[in-house]
C-alpha cells in the first residue's frame, strides 16, 4: 500500500538547491499539497532516491557459490532489499551476455532475467534489466534479440572483452586457467573459441550494423562500454549508441560530449579516487564537467557515498553531485517521472542522517522499502 503523508522539518533536495519545505506523497507520486498524517524529520535531509544506471553487484545473490545454491528468486528479494538499503530506488541489473561462460553466459542470464521477472512485482524497487552483450558472440546475437523481446529489455550494452592483441600473436591471454574453469571448459578448447572469435573480426562491422538498426527500432537505448578514443565514440554514435559507459580516457568522454552523447562513470571510481584497472580517474572526468551520471558497477553502497565525495573534493556543490545519482541517470535512461523532487513525480526518495550521511529510509514508488534506526519511530507513530 502507497504512503499518504507529509514530511515536515526537513531539509529537501531540490532541482535548485536545499529547501525547506514539506514533502507529501500519495498514490505514489510526489504531492502538489499536503495530504495524510504529518510526520517530523527535524533533523534529517530528504534528496531523491538513487536511480543506478548500471550495477551488477546481484552476482553475489543469484550466485553465492558456484554450483552449490540455486534459490535465484530468494536471492533477487535480498537484492531488493540491499538496493533500498543504499537508497537506490530504481534499478538497472547489467547482466552479461557473452561467450564467457558460467555467469556470463545466455543459460546464467536467461535465469537472471527470469528471476526479475518474478521479483519485480513483489518489491518496490524498480528493478530494470540491462543486456551487456560481446560483440563477437556473433552466434547469439538471434537469441540475444529474443530474450530482449520475452523479458522486455530496454537497455543493451555492446561490450568486447577479447584481448586482441594477445589473440593476434597466438599468445595465451592471462588468467586463461582461471578463466576457463569458471566457463566449464578446459583451457585449451576456451583459447580455441577466443582464438576463432577473434579470427572472425572481420565480420562484426557488420553485424553490429545490423543489430545496433533492430535494437533502435524497438526502442532499445543503446550504449557502449570501456571506449579509448573518439574515432571508436563516433564509430558508435553512427550505429545509433549514444551512452558512453566508463570512458576509458578523456578523449573519449570529451568525444562523447562534444558530440552530445552521454557518460557515464563507475561510483566506485570515485570513491577510490581512481580506476581499480589504471584508466583515467572518473574524478578527472568529472572535473572537465564531462560526467553525466554515477552507476553503482559492482558495489551497491558507492553511488550515494560518490556523490558526497564530489562534493568533498570541491568538484560539484550539493545539488549537482546529488544530480549524477538521481536526476541524471533517469534522464540518459529515458525516465521522464523520476529523479527529482517534483510534484507528480514517482515518489521516490531517501531520508538521510544529516551527519552522518547514513541512508535510514527508503521510499520507492511510495512504498517503504527500507526503515532503520529511531527514525522509524516517526513514521510509525500514530
Amino acid at each position: 500500500m502507497s504512503l499518504e503523508m507529509t514530511w515536515t522539518g526537513a531539509r529537501v533536495m531540490t532541482p535548485a538547491g536545499w529547501d525547506s519545505g514539506a514533502v507529501a506523497v500519495a498514490g505514489g507520486v510526489i504531492a502538489d499539497a499536503p495530504v495524510g498524517r504529518r510526520v517530523d524529520l527535524s533533523g534529517y535531509d530528504v534528496l531523491p532516491g538513487i536511480v543506478d544506471a548500471h550495477g551488477d553487484g546481484f552476482e553475489r545473490h543469484m550466485a553465492p557459490r558456484r554450483g552449490a545454491l540455486r534459490e535465484r528468486d530468494a536471492g533477487m528479494v535480498a537484492v531488493a532489499a540491499e538496493l533500498a538499503a543504499c537508497g537506490i530506488t530504481t534499478a538497472m541489473l547489467a547482466q552479461f551476455w557473452s561467450w564467457e561462460g558460467g555467469m556470463r553466459g545466455p543459460e546464467f542470464a536467461e535465469e537472471v532475467f527470469a528471476s526479475v521477472a518474478a521479483v519485480a512485482g513483489t518489491v518496490p524497487v524498480d528493478l530494470r534489466l540491462q543486456l551487456r552483450l560481446e560483440t563477437h558472440f556473433l552466434e547469439s546475437f538471434a537469441r540475444a534479440e529474443a530474450a530482449v523481446d520475452r523479458w522486455g529489455i530496454g537497455y543493451v550494452v555492446l561490450n568486447d572483452h577479447l584481448p586482441h592483441d594477445r589473440l593476434a600473436e597466438g599468445r595465451r591471454p592471462p588468467r586463461l586457467t582461471g578463466q576457463a574453469l569458471k566457463s566449464g571448459r578446459n583451457p585449451e578448447a576456451h583459447f580455441a573459441l577466443m582464438l576463432g572469435l577473434h579470427a572472425a573480426a572481420a565480420e562484426v562491422p557488420a553485424a553490429l550494423d545490423g543489430l545496433c538498426a533492430r535494437l533502435a527500432a524497438r526502442g532499445v537505448a543503446m550504449g557502449s562500454h570501456d571506449d579509448r578514443s573518439a574515432a571508436q565514440r563516433a564509430g558508435w554514435r553512427a550505429r545509433g549508441v549514444r551512452i558512453s559507459e566508463f570512458p576509458e580516457t578523456l578523449e573519449a568522454a570529451q568525444a562523447a560530449r562534444d558530440g552530445g552523447d552521454t557518460v557515464v562513470l563507475g561510483a566506485p571510481n570515485v570513491v577510490r579516487g581512481a580506476s581499480h584497472a589504471g584508466n583515467v580517474a572518473a574524478q578527472a572526468v568529472i572535473a572537465e564537467g564531462l560526467c553525466d551520471a554515477l552507476a553503482s558497477d559492482y558495489h551497491y553502497p558507492s553511488p550515494a557515498r560518490a556523490a558526497w565525495r564530489c562534493v568533498e573534493l570541491g568538484l560539484l556543490d550539493e545539488a549537482g553531485a546529488w544530480r549524477l545519482v538521481s536526476e541524471g541517470p533517469a534522464r540518459l535512461l529515458g525516465l521522464e517521472d523520476r529523479g527529482a523532487i517534483v510534484p507528480g513525480q514517482r515518489a521516490d526518495l531517501l531520508v538521510m542522517e544529516r551527519e552522518t550521511r547514513r541512508i535510514v529510509a527508503t521510499v520507492a514508488a511510495g512504498q517503504i522499502a527500507w526503515l532503520s534506526g529511531p527514525v522509524a519511530a516517526r513514521f510509525m507513530a500514530g
